[in-house]
């Protein structure tokens, strides 16, 4: 149950930080609400997690998944490079989730 928080902590946490990009650094009032809602749902889930999982792999899993969750966002809805650095780079933090998430 421990992972499955901090997954979905990571998944909360690509949502907030899209919407932190839609804020316009807090200027736009329903993305700003959102970011807080949503980081406030992503910090608590983190916290349920850390519970029972070490506090250096659940941390690491979830800024990996921020990370990752947060590149694609940005390729995928914002028009960002999708250049190959910048693809390998990703893969890297998805080999060091799964490496933390099997050492555990």
């Amino acid at each position: 149950m421990a992972w499955l928080f901090v997954i979905v902590a990571g998944l909360l946490e690509v949502a907030w930080s899209f919407s932190l990009k839609l804020s316009h650094g807090f200027s736009v009032l329903l993305p700003s609400v959102a970011t807080i809602v949503l980081m406030l749902a992503s910090f608590l889930l983190l916290s349920h997690g850390m519970k029972t999982l070490p506090l250096g792999t659940a941390y690491a899993v979830w800024t990996g998944i921020g990370a990752v969750g947060a590149g694609l966002v940005g390729i995928v809805f914002l028009g960002e490079s999708a250049s190959p650095m910048r693809i390998l780079s990703i893969a890297l933090i998805v080999a060091g989730i799964t490496g933390l998430k099997l050492s555990t």
